[in-house]
């Protein structure tokens, strides 16, 4: 439990840094891509290998920290263009509902996972909580035409949780868990990069001190974020006595969601309706259930 707690400080912690960012008028994409670049060192540094050594372990492991390290990227601009053009709400519901995919496809994948009574209500209470957490009244339905960019984040997401699981559950333990964040940050460096280069001296906004600043310390929050999350996977097999991994899923995204509206009252001082602070209990009852699913 201590490294799911650890994950879901490093996830928020990004929330966090990121509404810093905003508020300081800092370009957000530089910091991005800085952000990789320092993640992946830090995971190359941690296991003390190199990209060679990815090579002496099945191909789908290169593969996987490959597409899952492209996805990234992708799905950062996608979140950029459906908070722009569909709504901040709805981006962040459709972000967060995607934990339904890496949950259906841990309980199909996995033989040690399974499927309860009890852990079905959990699932069901956690949506409706994140549901009511994050819901504010003052927002306005989005144009039906432009739904497909939340649509596809939602599914983006969730494919990129459900191939971690998929990396974690076949080809990573705890002795490569650095050299493939590692491998899949750089991919996301990498692609971030060349992106810089499509613009008019874009790529000059990366040296920028505080771009360099933000980008370093979000790097160390971003590995964090899946270093601690696939350790925790690693150790939720019925096998080592710890909770199922649909079960992970689940309370690290219920974690993530209450503890950043909470940051954002005490930090931001944004106001939480009924609904909302209705929607932060029932996300701490819907992780109870789920922890006592297993």
């Amino acid at each position: 439990m201590t490294y799911l707690l650890l994950s879901i400080l490093s996830s928020t912690g990004i929330f966090l840094i990121f509404r810093l960012i905003d508020r300081r008028d800092v370009k957000t994409f530089p910091v991005i891509v800085i952000n990789y670049i320092t993640a992946s060192s830090i995971g190359f540094f941690f296991s003390g290998d190199t990209v060679r050594t990815a090579w002496n372990y099945p191909p789908p492991f290169f593969v996987l920290a490959v597409i899952i390290g492209i996805l990234f990227i992708v799905m950062f601009f996608i979140i950029a263009r459906s908070s722009q053009k569909a709504g901040m709400a709805v981006t962040t519901i459709a972000g967060k509902m995607s934990v339904i995919f890496p949950i259906i496809f841990s309980i199909l994948y996995d033989p040690g996972d399974t499927i309860s009574l009890l852990k079905t209500l959990g699932i069901l209470i956690a949506l409706a909580g994140v549901l009511l957490t994050i819901f504010k009244k003052k927002n306005k339905l989005p144009d039906p035409s432009l739904l497909y960019l939340p649509l596809i984040l939602f599914v983006g997401m969730g494919i990129v949780d459900s191939l971690v699981k998929l990396a974690q559950h076949e080809y990573v333990s705890d002795n490569n868990l650095s050299l493939f964040t590692a491998l899949l940050f750089g991919i996301s460096a990498i692609s971030g990069i060349l992106v810089s280069f499509t613009g008019k001296n874009r790529w000059l906004s990366l040296f920028n001190f505080r771009v360099l600043g933000w980008g370093v310390l979000l790097g160390f929050v971003n590995f964090g974020s899946i270093f601690f999350l696939v350790r925790t996977l690693n150790y939720s097999h019925p096998s080592h006595g710890i909770i199922d991994s649909s079960v992970v899923f689940g309370i690290n995204n219920i974690g993530i969601v209450a503890l950043s509206v909470l940051l954002g009252v005490l930090l931001f001082r944004e106001k939480l309706s009924r609904l909302n602070i209705t929607g932060i209990i029932i996300c701490i009852i819907a992780s109870i259930v789920l922890a006592y699913s297993s």
